[in-house]
């Protein structure tokens, strides 16, 4: 029978999915077989008939898993299912439905993990809320902490605490800017286990980690790629707006690289400025078309120019607002997660808490 995770976090984009992804990955190298469950989504939608979760399905592609996406997706909160149970159209079982699909399962595997919602209060609607789902599934808990300020990482540490109780086996805090790492590790770290809640990793904040995708921000914008398709994989670790003058743009842009740049599509002379350094993608606003020298030069040298509706000022609010909550599943992201996982966190505590050996 299976060791059974469930991976739980605090609040949103606080790094659950890339920790379940970067745990199924050792598990896998240590040469266990695992599977895998997000018993309740409320990030689920409905398309062409069929159920899809981002994370589900992305952990599904990771991993080679067989299993359908119903299975992996037990209980799909979408609006549609929410209004009908609130409307009392909808009463399924959903509590059976779960322990149905993890019992078909869970013989199979040396390694089950469950990945939580966004926070701890979500699935109590249909009576599975995080800390009924570990019981009754007989699951060890580990959570997420994303890290704002000591004082919310010990906050958060405490709640995790209390809301998982005893099934909770230690939390993980992410996403710490380096120089507090020493002071979180010499010292919020012993806070938080004299008070019985053991720190199985302290993860330092990486740009990389936060980044976005050339293609996310095409689709956040509802822009239009003008040139380079193929540099849409490409990952974006900071933004810059070019409404300087020509004189300053060159030692400007040069601060950054790994950039995305943001300017009128009026303004020739920062665009090709913006081009001589490195520069993951162009993104031009007020719908106006680039000059042929400045898409002829973005050719060349394969940098996607996104054309978009919006003005300078909305463009960025859209782009800012959607930092640092873009998907986990990118390779460069995989493989910069893993590695910090084999530095930081304490494999050898969690196989002798768990019994992996």
């Amino acid at each position: 029978m299976a060791v059974t995770l469930y991976i739980a976090s605090v609040q949103p984009f606080s790094g659950k999915s890339a920790l379940c992804v970067g745990l199924g990955m050792r598990f896998v190298k240590d040469g266990f077989s695992i599977c895998y469950m997000k018993p309740v989504s409320t990030m689920a939608r409905v398309e062409d008939g069929q159920v899809i979760d981002d994370d589900a399905l992305r952990f599904k592609e990771l991993f080679n898993l067989p299993h359908p996406m119903e299975e992996l997706v037990p209980v799909a909160l979408t609006p549609q299912i929410v209004e009908g149970i609130l409307r009392g159209t909808i009463k399924e079982d959903f509590e059976s439905k779960l322990k149905e699909i993890y019992r078909r399962h869970v013989h199979h595997h040396d390694v089950f993990l469950l990945e939580g919602g966004g926070s701890l209060r979500e699935g109590y609607i249909v009576g599975l809320s995080p800390l009924y789902i570990a019981e009754l599934l007989e699951a060890k808990s580990i959570a997420i902490v994303k890290y704002d300020s000591d004082l919310t990482a010990v906050d958060d540490a405490l709640l995790a605490k209390r809301r998982l109780g005893d099934s909770l086996l230690g939390v993980v805090l992410n996403m710490v800017p380096k120089p507090r790492l020493d002071f979180v590790e010499q010292v919020v770290k012993p806070y938080l286990e004299e008070r019985g809640v053991r720190v199985l990793a302290v993860m330092p904040r990486e740009r990389l980690l936060a980044s976005v995708s050339v293609g996310e921000l095409v689709e956040v914008l509802e822009g239009e790629v003008l040139c380079c398709p193929e540099g849409c994989n490409e990952l974006v670790e900071h933004i810059m707006i070019g409404a300087m003058t020509i004189e300053s743009a060159l030692s400007h842009f040069r601060r950054r690289a790994n950039k995305a740049v943001i300017t009128g599509g009026d303004r020739p002379d920062i665009q090709l400025a913006a081009l001589e350094t490195p520069t993951k993608c162009l993104i031009l606003t007020g719908n106006i078309h680039p000059s042929p020298i400045i898409l002829s030069r973005a050719e060349e040298i394969g940098v996607p120019i996104i054309l978009v509706r919006h003005d300078t000022f909305t463009t960025v609010q859209l782009i800012e607002k959607f930092f640092g909550k873009s998907r986990f599943y990118q390779e460069k992201k995989i493989a910069m997660f893993e590695r910090l996982l084999e530095e930081r966190f304490d494999f050898d505590q969690l196989y002798g808490m768990i019994g992996l050996k």
